[in-house]
């Protein structure tokens, strides 16, 4: 095993932009959750006079309820698909490779994190670059299935390169796809060996 210990970060290109998209989600999720709170309150007090009220006709309640119930569920609706889609933007990697082992971390917001995946040396069975040819051909290999990407970016960013990785699993092979600098492409090298590593 070799003692080595390496970390960098994959983070969008487009970090201003990001974070001001995130920004802008949370706050009209957070707004759409206040609306309908503000509407539930006042729902309280208006539902039951509607239904000890001996004027309407019990369609006419049913639809009274639902003038206050419909637009409370299309709030809080809204306000939870805001808050999921925020979640698409300002998101980083994390690579730690320690001890044979690359550790990826999703970032959320610069905050909030979610394991991903831990790739063992040993379970590399090619390293190459995205933009060879040897990509193409790997990506046959696996049986229709897409590479995951492991980066924010559709290209890489200055200084960095899109690496991937062909790893065996225990029901199939992954083919991964990282944004890193020379550093972590020699520490993958070093530890899966040379050998694996295709040039073209």
């Amino acid at each position: 095993m070799l003692e080595m210990l390496y970390e960098e970060s994959a983070t969008s290109t487009r970090a201003g932009a990001e974070r001001r998209f995130y920004t802008v989600f949370l706050v009209f999720s957070i707004l759409f959750f206040v609306i309908a709170g503000i509407i539930a309150f006042f729902s309280t007090s208006m539902i039951p006079s509607i239904l000890e009220s001996d004027v309407f006709t019990t369609l006419e309640k049913v639809f009274d309820i639902l003038t206050w119930i419909v637009p409370i569920l299309l709030l809080i609706g809204a306000g939870i698909l805001f808050w999921f889609i925020k979640r698409r933007f300002n998101v980083s990697f994390d690579y730690s490779f320690v001890e044979d082992e690359l550790r990826v971390t999703k970032v959320y917001n610069g905050k909030s994190r979610r394991y991903v995946t831990t790739i063992t040396a040993d379970n590399i069975l090619k390293i190459g670059w995205v933009e060879k040819p040897s990509f193409v051909d790997t990506l046959r290999g696996v049986q229709g299935q897409k590479a995951k990407y492991l980066t924010p970016n559709k290209s890489p960013a200055e200084e960095k390169e899109f690496i991937y990785l062909l790893v065996s699993g225990p029901l199939q092979k992954t083919l991964y796809v990282i944004e890193c600098r020379r550093e972590l492409l020699e520490y993958l090298v070093k530890a899966a060996g040379v050998r694996k590593l295709e040039r073209e």
